[in-house]
């Protein structure tokens, strides 16, 4: 391992430490916050391991995050099951969900996938909501656990790190080598020899195994789950502006996307809760326009042109 490697693991390791203590300085309302910038730091991070290097924009972490908060509450509600049981199954049917969801959309490329990721998450909440109406006679369950907002950040940070570890490994493996060639011209890594779709179906599994499993934590903060509530396309959007925001050239870029993201989303929410589709427009022109590497990419640029000068 290079210098630089060490550096970057014992720099993650301190981030990790000192956000440890949140909780323990801070509670109410500023807890509540940092719950949801880690919920978000977890799911861009995941999204970022795929959709980074490949260049593909995947609005399918709506359908992963719901399949875990659901499974969670369904098994808790309707069979008794313990919280951690679930927890560790839902993401494993993830892994299958997004094996079969892969091989079958991502010989696409472009706004077809898109489309196709986006439609997941309406299929899957009509699915469940029919099956509901129609068969089980409710509409909502519920998740009772003995968890605090302070568990759930704990547990989220954990997440987020192991995230961030794994996809530091994959980024220096074989994996991570052919996964750059694919987003810069996968016609050229065909030619190399890559197996093209088999790279991008196992990262698209990594990422939908760990948006599941944040949303299978997320689940006791919610208490009560329906479909609509879970299975929420604005979360894709939140999730892509955010990681676009901070940049996608580095895994840690999405972070930086996160917090400010968060901070001004829970004013909009707060003083103008009709605004707040408006406020994803924006983003998304502004991102497109002003920052199309992100703020990261940005960073570099007035680097570089700073040396040369």
């Amino acid at each position: 391992m290079t210098a630089k490697g060490w550096k970057d693991l014992v720099l993650i390791g301190v981030l990790v430490l000192a956000a440890a203590f949140v909780p323990l300085v801070t509670d109410g309302y500023w807890l509540s916050i940092a719950v949801t910038a880690m919920m978000y730091i977890a799911l861009t991070t995941a999204w970022t391991l795929f959709s980074g290097p490949t260049h593909y924009i995947s609005l399918a972490t709506g359908a992963f995050f719901g399949v875990g908060g659901y499974l969670v509450a369904t098994g808790m509600s309707d069979h008794d099951l313990p919280f951690w049981l679930m927890a560790a199954i839902a993401p494993v049917v993830s892994v299958v969900l997004a094996a079969l969801i892969g091989a079958a959309t991502l010989r696409l490329s472009g706004i077809y996938f898109v489309i196709f990721t986006l439609g997941l998450a309406e299929m899957i909440r009509g699915l469940v909501s029919w099956v509901q109406n129609n068969f089980l006679g409710s509409r909502g369950l519920y998740v009772l656990t003995d968890f605090t907002e302070a568990h759930i950040y704990w547990m989220l940070l954990a997440i987020a790190a192991t995230v961030y570890v794994i996809g530091w490994l994959i980024d220096r493996s074989r994996l991570g080598f052919a996964m750059k060639i694919i987003g810069n011209d996968e016609g050229v890594a065909k030619h190399l020899g890559i197996d093209t779709a088999r790279a991008k179906v196992l990262l698209f599994m990594v990422t939908g195994f760990f948006s599941t499993l944040v949303g299978a934590i997320v689940a006791p903060r919610y208490s009560y789950i329906e479909p609509n509530q879970v299975f929420s396309p604005e979360l894709s959007f939140m999730v892509v502006i955010m990681a676009l925001l901070g940049g996608t050239q580095k895994l840690w870029g999405p972070i930086i996307g996160v917090i400010p993201f968060i901070l001004i989303w829970e004013t909009i929410t707060a003083s103008f809760p009709n605004a707040t589709t408006l406020y994803l427009g924006l983003c998304f022109l502004a991102i497109v326009y002003f920052l199309p590497n992100g703020v990261v990419g940005l960073v570099q640029k007035i680097i570089a042109k700073g040396r040369s000068a």
